[in-house]
């Protein structure tokens, strides 16, 4: 009889066991419900902070998904799509751009016909004179730019920030030549930041992002190059399904109030 006992403990710890064991199998991984695997945007190079903000938000929304950026020159960009680049999205710094990309059949028109969103414009971004914090030349405007002395970065006349620094200073009746020219507005503003140039001309979006480092100057001929920002669904986009939900959430209330906090206009 002594041994009654050690069975049944025998016994109800191998079903213990096996009653564990069920519940590991039950609770392991569930399977990832919604869409999975890799949406890749292009997107000029002042969209960076607000774009990953919002990757955030997508990847949240849809946890079996991994969003990859390509930042650059928005010209550089459409090149690189123009040769082929495997990509879902391409959001562009100016219309100009797309319309190289539009022309080149490169965004799916069936479906931006179905939705209306060929090159949808979805921000606007205005120049504005971005120097050091403590600002070591005295800049208050733009003529100022053109005093003896004064180092000045722009960026490229390929690019939407120097097409549109080349409409301001035509705006304003001035010929400056900078010590150097970037390959996007990003490059630009580092130049200020690292105190290299005196002065750079960058998109008010870039001086938000910035924060202390530098000071943003606003001037008036600015108003006449304002770039209006288009998006696009990519004819080859290896994921349209998830190139339409990303550009679902740019156009949507929560991607318009990220890009109104980064300093974005409304177009």
């Amino acid at each position: 009889m002594r041994d009654a006992p050690l069975r049944l403990t025998a016994a109800l710890a191998a079903a213990t066991l096996a009653l564990t064991a069920c519940a590991g199998e039950d609770s392991g991984p569930a399977a990832t419900e919604g869409p999975t695997g890799r949406l890749t945007v292009f997107a000029a190079a002042s969209l960076t902070d607000v774009f990953e903000g919002l990757a955030e938000e997508f990847e949240a929304r849809n946890p079996g998904v991994e969003v990859v950026f390509n930042f650059a020159g928005s010209s550089e960009l459409a090149a690189q799509i123009g040769s082929g680049a495997p990509a879902d999205v391409f959001a562009a710094a100016n219309t100009a751009t797309m319309d190289q990309v539009v022309g080149g059949e490169g965004l799916d028109r069936g479906w931006a016909a179905e939705h209306g969103r060929e090159g949808a414009v979805f921000a606007t971004n205005t120049l504005q004179i971005a120097v050091p914090a403590d600002d070591p030349a005295g800049i208050q405007d733009l003529d100022d730019l053109a005093a003896d002395g004064v180092s000045v970065a722009f960026c490229a006349e390929e690019v939407p920030c120097g097409a549109a620094t080349a409409t301001a200073l035509a705006a304003a009746g001035l010929d400056i030549t900078p010590v150097t020219y970037e390959e996007d507005v990003r490059a630009v503003l580092t130049k200020v930041e690292l105190g290299e140039v005196d002065a750079g001309l960058v998109y008010r979006t870039d001086v938000v992002a910035a924060g202390d480092a530098v000071t943003g100057i606003p001037f008036p001929e600015a108003e006449a190059a304002v770039n209006d920002y288009p998006i696009g669904l990519l004819a080859d986009a290896p994921r349209p399904d998830l190139a339409a939900e990303w550009i679902d959430l740019v156009l949507s209330e929560d991607g318009t109030a990220a890009l109104a906090e980064a300093g974005f206009g409304t177009p």
